[in-house]
């Protein structure tokens, strides 16, 4: 008996082994492509709020660091998003970030919100949630336009009653049985154009300082 769990130990050790193997190579084989696919996502929902044609760098690997509870910087003890900026012939157009939703129903909305250089938003999509599908998954555009609605929109202060939904007396629409979610992002695009507002002259004189692109 005893020899019998000693070898059935051993098989199993064998096999953990086995398997802890096969998912690392497995990681090293597919990483460089889930990056580029990342990175081809990124750049798609890029290209849907700032238009290809209104630049002509490289928007993805011009971009900084910055933190949004304070000013523009790359301090490795900050909790950074990264902000890419659109020019066209050196001169900044535009700008998206991107920006977390931390109050969604389901936890964490990461969006990239693009606003121009006039503070208009340019525009805004979801990148990753966990709302509750059916209801607060409407914030992706495969699944209704209501996202689209903050382009063009402008924000006059931090005090602007505008920017919430209709049942707070603002001026975007909430989904039927979700308020929470449509809140959440209303809520960080807003503060996202506050931060632009105050800090974009320092945004733009930032020394670039992201990833670098994958080969």
């Amino acid at each position: 008996m005893k020899v019998a769990i000693e070898n059935n130990s051993k098989i199993l050790a064998i096999f953990a082994i086995v398997c802890t193997l096969t998912v690392g190579v497995i990681h090293q084989l597919t990483k460089d492509k889930i990056a580029r696919q990342e990175q081809q996502q990124l750049l798609t929902s890029l290209h849907s709020i700032i238009a290809p044609e209104r630049h002509n760098n490289d928007i993805y690997q011009d971009c900084i660091f910055y933190s949004e509870t304070g000013e523009a910087n790359t301090s490795i003890n900050a909790q950074l998003q990264t902000a890419y900026i659109a020019k066209m012939n050196g001169a900044p157009v535009a700008i998206a970030f991107t920006s977390t939703a931390p109050d969604g129903y389901n936890g964490n909305i990461n969006m990239l919100v693009a606003i121009n250089l006039d503070g208009s938003i340019s525009g805004v999509r979801v990148l990753s949630h966990k709302e509750t599908p059916g209801l607060g998954d409407k914030i992706e555009v495969r699944k209704s336009d209501w996202i689209k609605s903050f382009t063009d929109k402008t924000l006059t202060s931090e005090t602007d009653s505008r920017w919430a939904v209709s049942k707070d007396g603002g001026m975007f629409d909430q989904f039927t049985g979700a308020t929470i979610t449509p809140r959440a992002v209303v809520k960080q695009v807003k503060r996202t154009a506050l931060y632009f507002g105050k800090y974009h002259q320092a945004l733009f004189q930032q020394t670039k300082s992201c990833r670098g692109d994958i080969q």
